[in-house]
């Protein structure tokens, strides 16, 4: 009897589907690409054709140019070769998916990277039961327990208000991070226009283009110094301590990331006001999907592999860790 999920194979490049002769999230072009979302470390150019929800496509058609599109939107099925291929929202950023694979009444759910928490910009997570679950574990410690999104915005416009004539300059991944941090200001009433590095750009329009109201939002590069006092401004973390934000008046340096738990990394980055938001599930997350997913395998990747895979075997559940190239946090 051949094992469970034999016809899928982990390489370093990326998830090889057999009878369907495709790969998911593969970091090396291929001829047929199944791509879960818009991050560049599972979405890279030039593959033969690629398969994702229509918003993934437009994201990478921002990010690498025309490609052979093949959209996918949510609840609806292709068949591929001999798998039947579905997407399942993820929760991750705009338009990431779960990718549900079926074939010979097995199974088998990629989930790329994810997130339970609530976010204004994309459809939240569905639970998909299935055999094998294809899980991150990028905060798979139990150090990692996110708090609440709305009180680290609060916490950000608290320091905003309280510190007159200066600006907060918040570092923020340019897909999903910045467009979700600006719709959770938007939520917490704040209508005031907020001024953006010029690399946010493209993503913002888009985001707005495909239906995600941003609200004002202006160019923070060649305002005069006055106008941008007691103003949120938005910018990649490389940018924060860069040559471009010494020219702002007294900015609060901030950062919105999961990794702001630890406080080495805020000190790394001279980070005043760490923002704990992150895109991914956090350890308690993590483990809760695993228990409401209900598979009998869950195959990990890139993170923190060894304590993850510690929960599973205590709670009889078989895992294996898949040592896969090319991911990256992404400044989550």
């Amino acid at each position: 009897m051949p094992r469970l999920g034999s016809w899928i194979e982990p390489f370093p490049e990326g998830i090889y589907v057999r009878p369907a002769d495709a790969w998911v999230d593969p970091s090396s072009p291929k001829p047929r690409a199944l791509v879960t979302h818009g991050h560049a470390d599972h979405a890279r150019g030039g593959h033969g054709e690629v398969w994702a929800t229509p918003e993934t496509l437009a994201i990478m058609g921002v990010r690498y140019g025309p490609q052979v599109e093949r959209p996918v939107t949510y609840g609806k099925s292709v068949r591929l070769g001999e798998v039947e291929v579905s997407f399942v929202p993820a929760g991750h950023v705009l338009g990431s998916a779960q990718i549900l694979m079926e074939y010979r009444g097995e199974r088998v759910v990629v989930s790329g990277d994810f997130k339970r928490r609530a976010d204004p910009t994309c459809p939240p997570f569905v639970v998909t039961p299935c055999d094998i679950f294809i899980s991150e574990a990028t905060f798979g410690l139990p150090v990692f327990r996110h708090p609440d999104t709305g009180s680290e915005i609060d916490r950000l416009l608290h320091r905003l208000r309280a510190e007159r004539g200066r600006c907060v300059l918040v570092g923020a991944y340019a897909l999903g991070k910045a467009q979700r941090v600006i719709m959770e200001l938007r939520g917490r009433g704040f209508d005031d226009p907020i001024y953006i590095h010029g690399a946010l750009e493209r993503l913002c329009n888009l985001y707005a283009e495909l239906g995600v109201p941003l609200g004002e939002l202006r160019l923070a590069t060649g305002v005069p110094k006055e106008e941008l006092k007691d103003r949120i401004i938005l910018c990649p973390p490389g940018a924060l301590n860069d040559r471009w934000s010494r020219r702002l008046p007294d900015p609060i340096t901030a950062m919105a990331s999961g990794w702001m738990r630890i406080r080495q990394r805020a000190r790394q980055r001279n980070v005043e006001l760490p923002l704990i938001i992150s895109d991914h599930a956090d350890w308690d997350e993590l483990t809760r999907t695993i228990r409401e997913v209900a598979p009998k395998e869950v195959w990990i990747t890139h993170g923190r592999e060894d304590a993850l895979m510690h929960w599973c075997q205590l709670h009889q559940i078989k895992a294996r860790e898949l040592n896969l190239v090319g991911y990256e946090d992404e400044d989550d």
